[in-house]
């Protein structure tokens, strides 16, 4: 890998950076934040264009291996609960106007799941707990902490299929489909950990379910962030707090599912009977490889070689010729999603065109 691919998974940290800088100088100063991402980083990739380099076979096992990314992402987790603390301070401290308010949490939110929940996805897929506890870290500050169970143990196993609710279908909005994702993937994760521990002779409501300390934890968070900030205020309860931290979770983990909207949309696997599916291939995901915002999101565009092999670290994903491909990247994608026709009229072409080049690949 290149000096200079390696030093361009250090982009994301640039993000922050211009939240505080905003926070500093306050009023429209935040929507640098959201035109940096959506305007300035898809432009970047039309002028540097992609990078279709796969890892040297010979150098796999010393890149997966590599400390400084491993590092980078460790960093991040640390990084976003200090983030998400020093913003709880900034409202708690400093008067800021509706529009400064509104227009703060979405640039945390912007930085907290277009960032840190791409972090913590990467994470959450290691074997060490270590990066396990790390992401679950990060998925508490935006309050999605089922996101681990349901990612893991039932998107992988259920992707592209009719049973998994983080896999949106053809001709369904982003609206359609972000009712399905939000509420279908929490109703999942109950059922993965009642049927865990039904396994273990357990209920449901046993103590070691998972989901009831992910609420636990995520309520013990919310109101130590409040208490922290109502300490500057004469311990007068800081509701406003609570509305701000809401906000930019809602924000991140909506970032999350528009992602989780464009990465499969209309791809299919087979049914080979019995209610079972073909094996996971690369090509149920779709792929991209603009150079900057692939960087941008460490990798996370390779999502084909994701899929196809989960426990691989983002600095070894492989680009999959024969994945489809979209069009753009991921921060164009999702503002094309958020509008269905304009969506549909792009998207439905180039899925009906890759079936009938791929007619035995669906």
């Amino acid at each position: 890998m290149t000096f200079t691919k390696r030093l361009s998974f250090l982009l994301s940290f640039i993000l922050p950076i211009l939240v505080v800088v905003a926070e500093w100088v306050g009023g429209l100063t935040y929507l640098l934040v959201p035109i940096t991402v959506f305007v300035f980083l898809p432009l970047l990739d039309f002028v540097l264009g992609k990078d279709n380099s796969n890892p040297d076979e010979s150098n796999f096992l010393k890149l997966q291996n590599d400390f400084y990314f491993r590092f980078l992402t460790q960093v991040w987790a640390y990084l976003q609960l200090a983030f998400v603390i020093w913003s709880v301070y900034r409202i708690a401290v400093y008067p800021h106007s509706l529009v400064e308010f509104i227009l703060f949490a979405i640039s945390v939110g912007i930085v907290t799941g277009g960032i840190g929940i791409t972090v913590g996805h990467e994470l959450g897929h290691k074997n060490m707990r270590y990066e396990q506890f790390l992401a679950k870290m990060i998925y508490m500050t935006v309050c999605y902490m089922h996101f681990f169970i349901e990612h893991n143990r039932g998107h992988h196993t259920n992707v592209s299929t009719p049973n998994d609710p983080a896999s949106s279908k053809k001709n369904q909005s982003f609206y359609q489909f972000y009712l399905q994702t939000v509420f279908g993937a929490y109703q999942s994760a109950w059922e993965l950990e009642t049927k865990r521990l039904k396994k273990l002779g357990l209920s449901s409501l046993h103590y070691r379910n998972e989901m009831i300390w992910y609420l636990v934890v995520t309520i013990l968070f919310l109101t130590l962030m409040v208490g922290f900030g109502s300490m500057y205020s004469f311990n007068v309860i800081r509701w406003d707090i609570l509305g701000f931290l809401l906000l930019q979770s809602l924000i991140a983990f909506s970032l999350l599912e528009l992602t989780n909207y464009i990465e499969h949309y209309g791809l299919k696997r087979k049914e080979i009977g019995n209610g079972k599916f073909e094996k996971v291939l690369p090509i149920h995901s779709w792929n991209q490889n603009y150079f900057v915002s692939n960087a941008f999101l460490f990798h996370l565009q390779r999502h084909s070689d994701h899929h196809a092999n989960a426990g691989r670290r983002y600095q070894v994903l492989r680009h999959f010729e024969e994945a489809p491909q979209l069009p753009f990247g991921y921060e164009l994608m999702i503002l094309i999603a958020l509008f269905p026709p304009l969506w549909f009229q792009m998207m439905n072409p180039i899925l009906e065109s890759w079936e009938l080049k791929n007619p035995l690949k669906h």
